[in-house]
């Protein structure tokens, strides 16, 4: 065994001394002066009672006991540092990903993600979007989607229905509520094409019969519509819960309270199910957490 006073630098100093027979070149390889080098080669020979090194006039050579020293010690070193650099790269490197229509991100992941950074310093996450469930996203580790049935993944959880409200901006509210659901009909009517039928399911749940209305505008993505209705393009169909917080910043005002209640839910979706990467049950318990989920797979 090592004496106990043997410091890791004199070992690591004369490995690399060993290998370059040369203590100006392993002072340039260490970022140390010569003479810190021919300290702790000499210290590190004090405290073994062992001669490593015969100084010559230009150069150093091992002696016999500082061959077999080397030998024994070098493959030693090399674990160590092995080790070191495994456990060093697992904390720099874990990663989980997810992917999830955009409009979701902007309004409920991103904001709720306050806090995950000081709580998992060492995971990167990786956040995908799609406009929409046409689209096909790159596959990530987890994904939150929008479905009128369960996934078909063994590990996936419910998280929330949506429903669908008439909405427009402060200032048109002011001029088109007091016209009942006519103005419907005189009006642009703003949707995501992803659901091309939504006014008149809208207009049919509410009773509203015989439903013409002059405009529809399709847009491709939420964030989209929302826009659009909030900028006085007209009238949108918005998904709650997700767009409340252009209700609570005022942005947007219901038109009408009815509501289309959907058969769509929100589901986290796993795809990668190796047991190990224990960073991707971190962001499933975090989502589940902030959505107020029971933590059971479907």
């Amino acid at each position: 065994m090592l004496p106990i006073q043997t410091p890791m630098r004199g070992l690591r100093c004369f490995c690399v001394a060993a290998e370059c027979l040369s203590f100006k070149e392993t002072a340039k390889k260490l970022y140390l002066t010569p003479s810190a080098v021919s300290h702790q080669i000499k210290q590190l020979e004090e405290n073994l009672n062992l001669q490593l090194f015969e100084r010559q006039t230009r150069a150093i050579v091992l002696t016999e006991v500082g061959k077999q020293f080397y030998l024994a010690i070098e493959p030693l070193m090399q674990q160590l540092a092995t080790t070191i650099g495994e456990f060093s790269q697992a904390e720099r490197m874990l990663e989980v990903s997810i992917s999830m229509p955009e409009f979701f991100a902007s309004e409920l992941f991103v904001p709720r993600l306050i806090g995950w950074s000081e709580q998992y310093a060492n995971i990167n996450l990786k956040l995908e979007t799609v406009k929409s469930r046409r689209d096909s996203p790159k596959y990530t580790d987890l994904s939150i989607v929008l479905s009128g049935k369960k996934p078909v993944e063994q590990e996936a959880y419910d998280l929330f229905p949506i429903s669908y409200v008439p909405a427009c901006n402060p200032q048109q509210y002011q001029k088109w509520h007091s016209k009942g659901y006519r103005v419907l009909e005189q009006v642009p009517l703003i949707l995501h094409q992803a659901r091309p039928h939504a006014w008149h399911q809208w207009a049919e749940h509410v009773g509203y019969h015989n439903f013409q209305p002059k405009q529809i505008i399709q847009l491709d993505s939420m964030f989209s519509v929302a826009r659009a209705a909030q900028q006085g393009l007209g009238v949108a169909l918005v998904p709650l819960p997700i767009s409340n917080g252009w209700f609570t910043s005022g942005s947007l005002q219901r038109l009408f309270e009815q509501e289309l209640l959907s058969r769509d839910r929100y589901y986290l979706v796993r795809h990668d199910d190796d047991p190990s990467r224990h960073e991707i049950k971190l962001l499933i318990d975090w989502v589940l957490q902030s959505f107020h989920v029971t933590p059971e797979a479907s």
